[in-house]
């Protein structure tokens, strides 16, 4: 999927020479520093976009953020960083449990002109019903813009790490129903993959997840499953790893004077790491 993902715009105003190489970017992730840190330690997280959980560090750009918020222990705190920091997080003392990272950027937007770079992002994310749809719906195959949100959370643990995630109301997000700092590894990782309705959260069954592992060494493999009828679906996992979960929802847009996107995507991704 060749295509540029406008946030990258502004990083490369602050970092000459990166815009080229960004420009193959496509996931969005949190990224700290360490999975896990001792009883008080500071914590820091990087904002990452790049491809097969290898990307470049973003900056703290007020301009690009929706909702940035900490949770733990049910409290749940907005964090506010300054223009330009790198690490985009860095929290002082930090008590035990498990801490939760969220990060939601505001919609941009990106023009397809070339059909095959939208074919192949369907076809990457398990989207391809788009393809018909785009058609029933007599729009062209170039020169189309779409719309997209990313709805990104981490996993750290604190001291003892104890803790549980739960939802937090972004329109598609991942929900850890296992604490990986507690659980031992052979169970492994059960995620719900919610998208927001009108009653609150809903499962969303029958959906991809790109699930990216990286061993100690830095070796990526890449593994696609879906969720069952209830949302949910089990990662292996093994010890050492980190771990990027994506998936991606598509929906058709219409257009208005202001925002000629056809389309509006909406991105989730969780990462954490095993023991």
């Amino acid at each position: 999927m060749l295509f540029l993902r406008p946030l990258l715009i502004a990083v490369a105003s602050l970092v000459p020479g990166l815009l080229p190489a960004a420009a193959l970017c496509h996931e969005f992730w949190v990224a700290p520093q360490k999975y896990q840190v001792k009883s008080g330690a500071s914590v820091s997280a990087d904002l990452r976009n790049g491809q097969n959980f290898n990307g470049f560090r973003l900056p703290y750009l007020d301009q690009n953020i929706a909702r940035f918020e900490t949770i733990q222990a049910g409290e749940r705190r907005s964090y506010t960083g300054r223009l330009g920091d790198t690490p985009a997080l860095s929290l002082g003392a930090v008590p035990d449990g498990l801490l939760t990272i969220l990060h939601e950027t505001r919609a941009d937007r990106l023009t397809y002109e070339e059909w095959d770079k939208f074919a192949a992002f369907v076809e990457e994310k398990g989207l391809q019903p788009a393809l018909a749809q785009h058609m029933a719906r007599g729009l062209p195959n170039s020169g189309f813009a779409e719309r997209y949100i990313r709805h990104a959370k981490a996993l750290i643990g604190v001291g003892h790490g104890r803790g549980s995630d739960s939802y937090q109301g972004m329109e598609l997000e991942f929900v850890a129903a296992t604490n990986p700092y507690e659980s031992p590894e052979n169970t492994g990782v059960l995620v719900t993959l919610v998208e927001r309705g009108a009653d609150g959260g809903t499962p969303l069954a029958a959906h991809q997840i790109t699930v990216f592992a990286k061993a100690p060494d830095g070796a990526v493999t890449l593994t696609t499953q879906h969720t069952d009828t209830n949302g949910q679906a089990r990662i292996s996992v093994a010890p050492g790893h980190r771990y990027l979960l994506d998936a991606v929802v598509l929906r058709p847009h219409v257009p208005t004077q202001s925002d000629d996107a056809v389309w509006q995507s909406h991105w989730a991704a969780l990462t954490f790491a095993m023991p």
